[in-house]
C-alpha cells in the first residue's frame, strides 16, 4: 500500500469516528423495535390518527419479540416467548358521543355462530339473562360511571354516566378487557349453550330448550320483504351500517309505515347529542334520495327511553318552577 493510499484510509476512518451518533447506520429493525416495559402494558407508537390510542400487552406470543435497545445503534435483542404465546394490541378510539368509547381487541368478541349483528347490555341484570350472557359485560357494568356495554363483531363499546370521568373508568375498563382476552375467556355465551351447562351443572335437562329467543340481523333480507323493504334494508346494510359501526354502534331496522322508515341507533350512537342529526342529515336524505317511496325517517325509542325522557321532561319544569319564583322575589 502506498503512503498516499495509507493516507486516504487514515483520513475515512478519523471521518467515521467523528461522525455523530444518529448519521450512523443502524439496523433497520431497531426503528422498528417494541419500548421494553415493566409493567403489564404501556402505551405502543402507532401509525394510527392521534384520536386512536394503541396499548401493547405483553401477554404470550407464537412469534419472536422484540425487545427494545438503548440507543438506536444497538443491536435489537430477540426473545421467543414460547408456544402458545401471544402479543395484544388493544386500541381505543373517541367516539362522536363523548361519554363512549370504543375498544378494539384485535379479536373477534362475538361468537362466530351467533345471528345477531351486535349485543347491547343497558343494566346488570341483562349481562347475566338470556339470550347473551357475557361475564366480561356483567363485570364492566359493576364499574362505578358506566351506563351501557355494546358488542359489535369485533370492538366494544363502553358508555358512562354523564358526570363520571374517564380518567377513572378508562384503565379498569382496560384492565378487564385484558384480562379476559388473555384467559381465554369465552366474551358471550349464548343462551342455549349458558342453559345447557347450568342444567349438565344440576343434573337436569328439561329447561335446556327454554331460552329466550335468539334475535336475528334486522337487516337480513326476509323473504316477505316487500320490494321497497329489500332496498331499505340493502341501503342500509351497505351505505350506512358502516359509517355508524366506525363510530362505536349499529343500526337496527324497526319497519316502513306511510313512507316512514322507522330505525333504531344503538351502542354510542343510542345516546350521542348528534344522533337527530345523523338521521336526518344522513340516513334521511340518502334514503330519500335513492328510494323515493320514503318520505321521512324517525327513531324508534323502547319503553324504558320513553319513561326515562318523560321523568326527565318533568324534572326540568320542576326546576323552571322553581326559578320563576326567585327570580320575581328579586
Amino acid at each position: 500500500m502506498t503512503k498516499s493510499s495509507l493516507s486516504r484510509v487514515t483520513a475515512t476512518a478519523a471521518a467515521t469516528a467523528m461522525r455523530p451518533a444518529f448519521c450512523r447506520r443502524a439496523p433497520r429493525v431497531a426503528f422498528a423495535s417494541l419500548p421494553a416495559t415493566s409493567t403489564p402494558f404501556s402505551t405502543s407508537p402507532s401509525s394510527a390518527p392521534s384520536a386512536r390510542r394503541a396499548y401493547h400487552i405483553s401477554s404470550s406470543s407464537r412469534r419472536p419479540r422484540i425487545q427494545g435497545p438503548a440507543s438506536a445503534s444497538a443491536q435489537p435483542s430477540w426473545s421467543l416467548a414460547g408456544p402458545g404465546r401471544r402479543s395484544i394490541f388493544i386500541q381505543t378510539e373517541s367516539t362522536p358521543n363523548a361519554d363512549a368509547l370504543k375498544f378494539l381487541p384485535n379479536h373477534r368478541v362475538l361468537p362466530e355462530g351467533i345471528a345477531a349483528p351486535f349485543v347491547e347490555y343497558l343494566s346488570p341484570r341483562a349481562t347475566i339473562a338470556p339470550p347473551y350472557p357475557s361475564p366480561l359485560a356483567a363485570q364492566l357494568m359493576n364499574v362505578d360511571g358506566v351506563t351501557a356495554v355494546f358488542y359489535g363483531s369485533d370492538f366494544i363499546t363502553v358508555t358512562k354516566a354523564q358526570d363520571a370521568n374517564w380518567a377513572h373508568i378508562r384503565p379498569e375498563v382496560f384492565a378487564l378487557i385484558t384480562e379476559a382476552i388473555t384467559s381465554g375467556q369465552q366474551i358471550v355465551r349464548p343462551a342455549a349453550e349458558a342453559t345447557a351447562g347450568a342444567a349438565a351443572a344440576s343434573g337436569s335437562s328439561s329447561d335446556a330448550g327454554n331460552a329466550a329467543p335468539v334475535e336475528a340481523d334486522s337487516l337480513q333480507y326476509d323473504e316477505n320483504d316487500s320490494e321497497v323493504v329489500g332496498m331499505i334494508k340493502e341501503l342500509l346494510e351497505t351505505r350506512i351500517r358502516p359509517a355508524i359501526q366506525e363510530d362505536g354502534g349499529d343500526i337496527e331496522f324497526r319497519g316502513f309505515e306511510n313512507g316512514t322508515v322507522k330505525l333504531k341507533l344503538r351502542g354510542a350512537c343510542r345516546t350521542c347529542d348528534s344522533s337527530t342529526v345523523t338521521l336526518k342529515n344522513g340516513i334521511e336524505s340518502m334514503l330519500m334520495h335513492y328510494i323515493e317511496e320514503v318520505e321521512a325517517v324517525e327513531q324508534v325509542l323502547d319503553q324504558e327511553e320513553e319513561i326515562a325522557l318523560s321523568e326527565f321532561a318533568k324534572f326540568e319544569e320542576k326546576l323552571k318552577g322553581q326559578r320563576g319564583p326567585a327570580v320575581a322575589a328579586t
